[in-house]
């Protein structure tokens, strides 16, 4: 699945104020990245406030997000959940032009073991008319996949194109690295480890501050992926305290933070998340207007 190498971006969900969707800002957005070449974008991931939409908001967007990217770039759709016989049946019925894959996380509360993961992407893969990419993030889930479950799925269930690694362990990064069969794509799921990632073989970022700065994280993320890993390191660097202070209050509160600064939406968010401070809205202003500058 070559068309999921370099920068994908877990694309916002703009609010009105009175928190319905603002579909002109997403357009906005929409537009935004692409505008950044951007390489995918994914649709209902966790930085889009999913947990906070309902299904018939998630649908909209969905089918709204294929209309104006109109196959300018793929799209991934965001499916995951706790509940198994639920996201079968979810990616059983997708079907919508311009996807071409299906993000779906770790389940998470119910903190099943190695086995229940296995057995859950299994299910998933098998109904799924998209291919699947894992997500692991044990922050946001409660529970680890580890390195040996991946590679479990990668090898013996069809349908599984690669795994999106938000769990900040290097330790499962170069398991999975050393010994992911060919083809199996190995995606960052953290900005801040993109470079070092990318450096032990992983395919790129589906990131949060491309929101904002899909111009020049995209342009990183393609020297990285043609080994020029020097001369990628000074926008490395230059990322890295605008990574911090969008994460620093939540997300996408950050993000959204910047975004209002360059103009693309508002930085309103459905609770339980809230804006972040004027302390914290004040320095994300510096470093966006020293990356943009």
């Amino acid at each position: 699945m070559s068309i999921f190498y370099g920068t994908g971006v877990a694309m916002v969900t703009p609010f009105l104020e009175d928190l319905s969707v603002d579909y002109n800002a997403l357009e906005k957005t929409i537009e935004h990245l692409i505008a950044g070449k951007v390489d995918y974008i994914v649709v209902m991931g966790t930085t889009a406030e999913s947990a906070t939409l309902t299904a018939e908001e998630k649908q909209e967007i969905f089918e709204f997000t294929a209309k104006i990217t109109n196959n300018r770039v793929p799209l991934m759709a965001g499916i995951g959940g706790n509940n198994t016989a639920e996201i079968v049946d979810a990616v059983s019925k997708f079907d919508l032009p311009g996807y071409k894959a299906v993000l779906s996380v770790v389940p998470y509360y119910n903190k099943p073991n190695q086995e229940g993961i296995y057995q859950h992407y299994k299910a998933v893969a098998e109904a799924s008319k998209l291919p699947i990419l894992l997500y692991n993030v044990p922050g946001r889930t409660g529970v680890t996949m580890s390195a040996e479950t991946t590679l479990r799925l990668a090898n013996n269930v069809k349908n599984i194109l690669g795994v999106k690694e938000a769990s900040g362990n290097f330790d499962i990064f170069n398991e999975i690295a050393a010994h992911k069969p060919k083809g199996f794509l190995l995606i960052s799921g953290d900005d801040p480890v993109t470079l070092p990632m990318i450096a032990l073989g992983a395919s790129g970022i589906i990131s949060v501050i491309g929101n904002a700065i899909p111009a020049q994280l995209s342009a990183m993320v393609r020297k990285c992926l043609e080994g020029d890993f020097k001369g990628a390191q000074s926008a490395h660097y230059s990322f890295l305290a605008f990574t911090y202070l969008c994460f620093a209050e939540g997300n996408p509160a950050g993000v959204k933070a910047g975004m209002k600064n360059l103009g693309i939406c508002e930085d309103n968010l459905r609770l339980p998340l809230v804006k972040v401070t004027e302390a914290t809205r004040s320095k994300i202003k510096i470093e966006i207007n020293k990356i943009t500058a």
